[in-house]
């Protein structure tokens, strides 16, 4: 059994044709150019002290040897454990399902527990026995029944019609006939879709487990046919804790920081933790210490890290830089130390809001001191404007070359913060009337706002009733300022008790509310012999492009009382269109208001003119160039077209004659 064997003559037997398809299809290889039977190898049969080597002798991998054999040994998952073992003890076991996750979560590995608790020889069972053939051909990926297969590899539509031919065939020897497909979002569309019957009606003895990191990308279709668990991130105690274990069965000491540093670079999965302990295991002389971790991952030692923090709280630029310099010569990478910073800055605004140390997630508890003395000294605020900085540096640096530069400028940045904290104090200050003398808003009594008394000596400013309001352009051109009155008797004094407060408080809103309001203006009657003129004073008042188009207005007529009626000719819509518009109206009739005095309303129309009229006497007269620029712009088209582009420019250009 432990050599290959290639088998021939099996072609007119259709049992064996399937299973060789099958056996082709798990591993890359085309059924029609050979059918090998893969060897038998020895599978771990327990997690607890295995060989490192496997039956011919080659290295097995930390991942491989120590990988979860049953539902207890599943870690982090217990959700998915209680409910596989669940449907196994009730009878409801699905047809298919699938498993979602993060990388090194136990996807696979739970995919296999699955085909040993449905296929072992005392089962179904939520315990398999590990001791059949069945169990360890199981583990060790070579049962025939159980196919395994990689989705980025085999993704085609035709290996997809060779699994659906194969699934017609029975087990060979066991109870069901289950395909492991392993990233299955890297199948194509078509696959899925040539999928999607077999997967819907399977025959009874066929069950599917797919796995997949990447569950947006398969079909609707796809996955409205499985049943779905989502495998969570694992808990880094509980890979702390496991990686402990396997140190233990490899005979290796290995300091419990050392294994917290392993244990928080996993990011939740306990595959790297394992491959990193691996690595540390080549190379370490007996012990595991934090050193060597920090050296492999390359990473700043925590009072390294500490200190360098420490000169940022304190704001010091050059000592921080320094800092940076002697962990750089150390082996630190500046990737790593960023998220290390980010990390450390994280913890700080856990225990700025009153978390505990528990609630730590990249210190160690030896740094737990230091990091509440930096919350208490930075604040919430600044520690989120650190976080800010921090953040768009690492962003800037995957796509720059300039890594130390651009954390320097970050670091040097973070020094220059202001205390943010006293910002918001006192903008709750001014929320709550306290005074703005930069207490700390400490007293419980009733606050006031105190202003500074005026000078005695100061005149009270005056309003002139016949000066009429000016636009902001108007005022600009003629010198003149916004005057505005103050009241000397509503200015409280800061001696006042908190009723004499609130009542001065009162009577100045009051004053200040009368001191806004508008001047009297002088009133300009309008009447049919002075609209030509006031129409002129208003065009000249206003600015821009709307002036120019209210200047194509050709008469203007009083239909009723403070209403003008501003007339265009015929061909000259287009400025009436605009002049129309709701803004240039508004701006007109606030220029009308200003010049009269009164509140007018402003109505536009278009004259009818008799063609005779338009006709000319004489032969006709070649039009400027300004006359055709602005004869084109009246045509329908060129109007829409300024309409929908929301502008009022255009260039024509005249044909070329000579091609």
């Amino acid at each position: 059994m432990g050599a290959l064997r290639t088998w021939s003559g099996w072609k007119h037997c259709s049992h064996k044709l399937a299973f060789l398809c099958a056996a082709g299809l798990s591993s890359g290889v085309s059924p029609d150019s050979a059918y090998v039977l893969p060897a038998l190898r020895m599978s771990d049969k327990t997690p607890t002290n295995p060989s490192s080597s496997d039956q011919t002798g080659q290295y097995v991998v930390v991942a491989r040897r120590y990988r979860p054999q049953t539902f207890d040994e599943l870690i982090g998952q217990r959700h998915v454990a209680q409910a596989l073992t669940s449907a196994i003890t009730s009878g409801r076991v699905g047809h298919a399902y699938l498993f979602t996750g993060v990388r090194g979560v136990g996807k696979t590995s739970a995919a296999r527990i699955l085909a040993k608790a449905l296929n072992c020889e005392t089962g179904p069972t939520e315990n398999p026995c590990q001791k059949c053939d069945i169990c360890q051909s199981i583990s060790s990926g070579d049962d025939v029944d159980v196919l395994e297969i990689d989705g980025a590899s085999n993704r085609g539509i035709d290996e997809i019609r060779q699994l659906r031919q194969s699934v017609g065939v029975r087990p060979s020897r066991a109870r069901f006939k289950i395909y492991i497909i392993d990233e299955v979002h890297m199948l194509t569309r078509e696959a899925f879709n040539a999928l999607l019957k077999t997967l819907e009606e399977p025959p009874k003895h066929v069950k599917f487990i797919f796995a997949t990191t990447n569950p947006n990308k398969i079909p609707i279709t796809v996955l409205s046919r499985c049943q779905r668990f989502d495998f969570a991130g694992i808990d880094a105690g509980a890979i702390e804790q496991r990686l402990a274990q396997i140190a233990q069965a490899e005979g290796v000491a290995a300091e419990s920081e050392a294994l917290a540093l392993l244990a928080r670079r996993a990011a939740g999965s306990m595959r790297d933790g394992q491959s990193l302990l691996e690595q540390l295991l080549s190379v370490s002389s007996g012990t595991i210490t934090v050193a060597e971790v920090n050296t492999l991952l390359g990473t700043a030692a925590a009072d390294r890290l500490g200190a360098l923090v420490g000169h940022l709280v304190a704001r010091d630029a050059a000592s921080a830089l320094g800092e940076l310099d002697l962990a750089l010569i150390e082996g630190t990478e500046i990737g790593q130390l960023v998220d290390q910073l980010l990390g450390y800055f994280r913890d700080t605004m856990a225990a700025a809001v009153g978390c505990t140390a528990d609630q730590f997630l990249y210190s160690t508890p030896g740094q737990a001191g230091e990091i509440s003395q930096a919350a208490e000294q930075l604040g919430v605020e600044t520690i989120l404007a650190m976080v800010q900085i921090l953040e768009q540096t690492a962003s800037q640096m995957r796509l720059s070359l300039h890594g130390r530069t651009l954390l320097e400028v970050a670091m040097v940045r973070i020094s220059q913060l202001e205390d943010l904290a006293e910002f918001s104090q006192l903008i709750a200050n001014l929320r709550d009337g306290s005074a703005g003398d930069g207490s700390k808003g400490g007293s419980t009594g009733p606050r006031s706002i105190t202003k500074p008394a005026p000078k005695k000596n100061a005149p009270a400013a005056s309003v002139d009733s016949s000066r009429k309001i000016l636009p902001p352009h108007a005022r600009a051109n003629s010198g003149e300022l916004p005057t505005t009155s103050t009241s000397t008797q509503s200015m409280a004094s800061s001696a006042q008790s908190p009723s004499d407060s609130r009542a001065a408080l009162t009577e100045n809103a009051v004053t200040e509310t009368a001191t806004i309001a508008p001047p009297a203006r002088e009133t300009v009657p309008l009447t049919a012999d002075n609209a030509e003129a006031i129409w002129q004073q208003v065009i000249e008042r206003i600015e821009g492009l709307v002036a120019e188009h209210a200047a194509y207005v050709d008469r203007v007529a009083i239909s009723a009382t403070n209403r003008l009626v501003a007339s265009f000719k015929s061909t000259y819509n287009f400025h009436k269109s605009l002049c129309e518009r709701p803004d240039q109206k508004a701006e007109l009739e606030r220029a009308l208001a200003e010049v009269t005095g009164v509140s007018v309303r402003l109505e536009f129309e278009s004259l009818r003119v008799d063609p005779a009229e338009e006709k000319p006497d004489g032969p006709s007269k070649a039009l400027s160039r300004k006359e055709v620029h602005k004869e084109i712009g009246q045509r329908p088209f060129v109007r829409r077209a300024l309409e929908l582009f929301d502008t009022m420019e255009y260039k024509v250009t005249p044909p070329d004659n000579s091609r």
